[in-house]
C-alpha cells in the first residue's frame, strides 16, 4: 500500500467540532465544513474529488491532507439465500476486521429490515472459548472512523445493489435501517471510540440512524455498563450470558472471574432503573454445556422481575469443540423460560455458508499459506470480493 495513505490521517476521525476546526484552520468558512459533513456522511462520497459542491482547488488539499476512508474491502461473499453478505476490511497497518449485513424481510413489507453488525477491535482481549475472534487474541481498538466507515461501506453497497435491481419507488427505507455493535472486539473496552461512532451515525445530518435502532452488546464489562446508563443517546443494551451460574460461565467466559454474575446482575438492574429499557440476554446454547433443563430453570430463577428478553443462539461451530444442540432440545429449553416468564427466542444463525459468526473469516485468511486465496470452508475464490 502507498505510504503516503498510511501517513494521513483518517477525515472519518474527526468530530464535526474537529472537522470545522480543521477546514478554519485550512482558511475555509464554517459552511465549508457542513458541505463536507454531508458529503462524507449523507451522500456517502468514496473520494474528495466527486465532492462537487466544494471547489476544486480545496478537494486537491482535503486529498493532501486526509485519508477519505481508511477501510480497503479485501473479501465480500453472499449467503445462497442472498440475505446476508460478509465483508472482510484492511485496516492501514494490515489488521483485518469483518463486517456483516443481515436483511430480514426484504423482499416483504415496510418493516424489512437491514441490519449491519460492525467490529469495534481487531481481534479480542476476552478469550470466550466458543468465539471465533476471542480465539485469536487481541490486536489493538478500531477508532471511530474504522468503526463507522464499516457502516458506511454497507450503506453504499445497498444503494449499489438498488440501482442495479431498479429497486421501487416505494422503498423508502433507509440504506442501514439497524446497526448492532457485536462483532470482533468488546464494544465496552473501546469505549470512547464507540460512543463517538454511535454519535456519529445518530447524526441527522449524516447516517441519520435512531439511537433505539443502535444495540451495543457486552461480555458484561460491569463498569462500562453503568457508564452506559448515563449516555444520552437510547442505545439498546445486549449481554452475553450464556450460564445462569458462575462455576458454568467461568468455564467458557474468562471475564466473569473478574465480573461475576451477582455483580453482572447488579449493574443491568441498575442499568434498567436508570434508563427504563428492557436489555436483552445473549445465550449461545452449547451441547452438553450450558442447555440442561435444569439450567434452563436456573436462568429463568436468575432473571425473575427483570425487564428484559433472551435470545438464545444455537453456536455456529468454529475451531473449538462445542456441539450445536438439536432442535428438540434448543425447544424445550425456550418453552422452560417462556413458560416461567421470561420471554425468550431462538435466534438461528443466518449466512453460515459464508462463515458469517464474527472472527471465523479473518481466521480462515490468517491461517491460509501466503499466497493462498481462501473461501468459506473451502477456499476464497477471489480476494477482492468478485
Amino acid at each position: 500500500m502507498d505510504t503516503t495513505t498510511i501517513a494521513r490521517p483518517s477525515i472519518l476521525d474527526l468530530s464535526r467540532d474537529a472537522l470545522v476546526a480543521a477546514l478554519k484552520e485550512m482558511g475555509e468558512p464554517a459552511f465549508r465544513a457542513r458541505q463536507l459533513w454531508k458529503a462524507i456522511y449523507s451522500d456517502l462520497a468514496v473520494s474528495f474529488e466527486e465532492i462537487s459542491t466544494l471547489p476544486v482547488p480545496l478537494r486537491a488539499r482535503l486529498a493532501e491532507r486526509f485519508d477519505p476512508f481508511p477501510l480497503e474491502p479485501r473479501v465480500k461473499l453472499r449467503s445462497k439465500d442472498r440475505l446476508v453478505d460478509k465483508l472482510l476490511f484492511r485496516l492501514p497497518d494490515g489488521e483485518l476486521i469483518e463486517t456483516v449485513l443481515m436483511k430480514y424481510g426484504e423482499f416483504g413489507p415496510a418493516r424489512a429490515r437491514r441490519t449491519v453488525c460492525i467490529s469495534t477491535q481487531a481481534g479480542c482481549a476476552l478469550g470466550c472459548t466458543f468465539c471465533a475472534t476471542g480465539q485469536q487474541g487481541f490486536r489493538r481498538h478500531l477508532s471511530e472512523g474504522e468503526i463507522v466507515g464499516q457502516v458506511m461501506h454497507v450503506a453504499r453497497l445497498v444503494r449499489a445493489d438498488r440501482a442495479r435491481e431498479s429497486a421501487k419507488i416505494e422503498d423508502a427505507r433507509p440504506d442501514v435501517t439497524n446497526v448492532v455493535f457485536m462483532g470482533m472486539g468488546e464494544p465496552l473496552a473501546n469505549y470512547s471510540h464507540t460512543m463517538a461512532a454511535v454519535a456519529k451515525l445518530n447524526d441527522p445530518e449524516g447516517l441519520n440512524i435512531g439511537a433505539r435502532h443502535m444495540t451495543i452488546s457486552t461480555v458484561g464489562l460491569v463498569p462500562g455498563i453503568l457508564k452506559l446508563a448515563d449516555e444520552p443517546f437510547q442505545v439498546n443494551l445486549a449481554v452475553s450470558l450464556h450460564a445462569p451460574d458462575d462455576a458454568t460461565r467461568s468455564e467458557t467466559m474468562p471475564v466473569n472471574r473478574r465480573y461475576p454474575i451477582a455483580d453482572l446482575m447488579d449493574a443491568v438492574k441498575r442499568y434498567i432503573v436508570k434508563t427504563n429499557r428492557r436489555v436483552t440476554f445473549e445465550y449461545v446454547l452449547l451441547h452438553g454445556q450450558n442447555d440442561y433443563p435444569q439450567q434452563a430453570e436456573a436462568l429463568a430463577k436468575l432473571l425473575r422481575g427483570v425487564l428484559c428478553h433472551v435470545n438464545l443462539i444455537p453456536v455456529n461451530r468454529t475451531e473449538a469443540s462445542y456441539e450445536r444442540p438439536d432442535n428438540g432440545r434448543i425447544g424445550t429449553f425456550r418453552d422452560i423460560l417462556n413458560q416461567a416468564g421470561i420471554a425468550a427466542t431462538v435466534r438461528f444463525e443466518k449466512g453460515t455458508d459464508i462463515d458469517a459468526g464474527c472472527g471465523q473469516l479473518r481466521a480462515r485468511i490468517i491461517s491460509a499459506p501466503q499466497g493462498a486465496q481462501v473461501s468459506p470452508g473451502k477456499q476464497v475464490k477471489n480476494a477482492s470480493g468478485e
